[in-house]
């Protein structure tokens, strides 16, 4: 499963994960990764090759840019779009009924893989809920260039291509129907385009990194492949006249909701992400801190040194819900429980891997559906007291 699940603000909670059915134990416990898989994965390295990307990639992390950086340029890119009218924008190709009809094709799409996130959207303005659904669909066809079938094939020049058509959207351009959907939402929202950059950005990442040396990398990965999704709907959401937060601070917390769901799938699937994909979402740095070699992943050694790895994942994990939860107050008071439901759903999946003793190599950590309903209530009762 892509660990570009989730994509901040509800959405990020139960769509672009591509969540898939819940199961209580694995079938891959001492299974290891193949050699055709090695094969694949060296070849696809080899591949995209592009030298700046792979540079920057090992790139010591004195070195890099930091993920501060990287985010609080996204947010003042956002924040500058809030203030700004689009005058200049191409108009739409399309009559009124074909992109009436374009987003109707959004809608079943959306319908299709996020039914629960495509019910909460129900309780959203009509205009909020059109604008959702072409963010998700752009969001699950920018993860599909990697994750889906053709995923082999993805080299940079194809993503340095749907970059391309990005901004050609943002320019009023449409290439096909769904296109459309966002150069509309583009044209009735103050998006930013950083946001969605980085998100491809991410999407290169996973071209060629398969480990994380140390968390600042992580997080930049988490960052791009699902707090952008929080820059893309805050928004939409809508931010209220009186917020007691500045709307960087307000971002900001959208962000590292993302980072917090992001993180969350990422500790629930790293038997799965190792034993299946020969991929390790942890930082080595870390592993390595408490004695942990990657032959223990893949073997699904839980021993007590992995348990006390794992509570530390699980309370930095938690810390950026805390981190979320601030700006949820801040939110139009419609879309605040959807969004912090979220928080209090997938919150409750690190108290799942806690109950399995941190078992998450041989078992895969889930809410069944009863107590996620069970907990949507706590979540409503948070908000109104937020």
């Amino acid at each position: 499963m892509s660990q570009r699940s989730i994509i901040c603000l509800l959405f990020a909670f139960l769509c672009s994960g591509k969540v898939l059915p819940s199961r209580s134990r694995l079938s891959v416990v001492n299974s290891k990764p193949s050699p055709r898989l090695h094969a694949v994965n060296a070849e696809r390295q080899r591949i995209v090759g592009s030298q700046m990307a792979v540079d920057q990639a090992f790139m010591p992390t004195e070195e890099r840019e930091s993920t501060v950086n990287v985010v609080q340029r996204a947010i003042r890119e956002q924040v500058d779009a809030l203030h700004i009218t689009r005058k200049n924008l191409k108009p739409l190709k399309l009559s009124e009924e074909q992109l009436k009809n374009s987003y109707s094709i959004a809608e079943r799409i959306t319908d299709e893989y996020a039914k629960t996130f495509s019910l909460g959207l129900r309780l959203m303005e009509n205009a909020k809920q059109k604008a959702v659904w072409a963010i998700y669909v752009w969001c699950r066809r920018t993860d599909e260039l990697v994750d889906g079938s053709m995923s082999s094939l993805i080299t940079p020049k194809a993503l340095q291509k749907w970059e391309d058509r990005l901004d050609d959207i943002f320019e009023g351009k449409a290439y096909d129907e769904l296109d459309a959907t966002l150069a509309d939402t583009v044209k009735n929202f103050p998006l930013g385009k950083q946001g969605f950059k980085d998100m491809i950005e991410g999407m290169r990442m996973d071209l060629y990194k398969a480990r994380y040396n140390n968390w600042e990398e992580l997080k930049e990965y988490c960052y791009r492949v699902a707090g952008t999704v929080g820059l893309m709907t805050t928004p939409v959401m809508g931010i209220v006249p009186d917020s007691q937060l500045s709307e960087e601070e307000v971002l900001d917390s959208a962000v590292s909701l993302g980072i917090a769901l992001q993180l969350t799938n990422i500790l629930r699937d790293v038997g799965e992400d190792a034993q299946l994909r020969d991929r390790i979402y942890l930082p080595l740095d870390e592993l390595a801190a408490y004695g942990i070699t990657e032959a223990d992943i893949m073997s699904g050694k839980v021993d007590e040194k992995w348990k006390e790895f794992m509570k530390f994942q699980i309370k930095r994990a938690r810390e950026y819900f805390e981190k979320a939860k601030v700006g949820i107050s801040s939110l139009d008071p419609k879309v605040r429980w959807a969004v912090w439901g979220a928080g209090v759903v997938y919150g409750d999946i690190l108290k799942s891997i806690e109950e399995n003793d941190y078992d998450n190599l041989s078992q895969r950590a889930y809410v069944p559906r009863w107590k996620k309903m069970a907990l949507l209530p706590i979540a409503l009762i948070q908000t109104l007291v937020m």
